[in-house]
């Protein structure tokens, strides 16, 4: 079964979570306005105001009672997410916040865009030593619009994540062997990019490709 994966654009580790959530739920909203008219004798019709962003709002599930994970650090990368990124802060003089890629299974949501914009944690069980041992989490994420993707100034390519356009005979264990030595992690690229049957992935399909240490992650 695919995991669901939060995966930062920094090329930083993934968050793989050990539990698929239950649920998820899903807003977006329209702002629209009605001119006053006084001394109208019928309501004024409404003026489209623009599209309010699309956000994401789901429960994780953490449980290390059998010492599988470290649902601590888990939480802490989720609550560091929420800060702005210190190339922004550095560079820009404007904050940014991390753009972070939802990844599961091949749904609706297979692949969500945003950012964090809020965690809310609860421990509710510990070990005699105070350890914790399970939580939940509520996260909400915003939708980011997707931008025409940078160029390198002196090229013109595209510069970004690398990609592999799928040819006749791939698998996603003979990617992964070309790519990483590894065919082992097949399963980075198939949650990088939603894929639920390795079997069948169609020639002339472009595959992300994650870093070796996402992949190992993911897999």
């Amino acid at each position: 079964m695919p995991k669901a994966t939060l995966v930062p654009d920094d090329g930083s580790a993934p968050l793989v979570f050990r539990f698929n959530p239950k649920e998820l739920s899903i807003s977006k909203s329209a702002t629209w306005n009605r001119p006053t008219n006084k001394g109208a004798k019928h309501t004024t019709k409404p003026e489209f105001g623009g599209v309010q962003p699309q956000s994401v709002q789901m429960e994780l599930f953490f449980d290390d009672w059998e010492g599988e994970g470290n649902l601590v650090a888990d939480i802490e990368k989720l609550i560091e997410w929420l800060k702005p990124t210190d190339s922004s802060i550095h560079q820009t003089q404007k904050p940014q916040p991390r753009t972070l890629q939802f990844h599961w299974g091949a749904g609706p949501l297979a692949s969500f865009k945003g950012f964090l914009k809020s965690v809310s944690a609860k421990y509710t069980m510990f070990k005699p030593d105070g350890t914790p041992v399970r939580a939940t989490a509520q996260i909400t994420l915003e939708e980011i619009p997707d931008e025409p993707a940078a160029q390198n100034p002196t090229s013109g390519s595209i510069v970004g994540r690398r990609t592999h356009v799928v040819s006749a005979g791939d698998s996603l264990h003979s990617v992964a062997f070309r790519e990483y030595d590894d065919p082992s992690l097949w399963r980075g690229l198939a949650v990088l990019n939603g894929i639920d049957d390795p079997l069948r992935v169609t020639p002339g399909r472009r595959l992300m490709l994650p870093t070796a240490d996402e992949a190992a992650a993911m897999s």
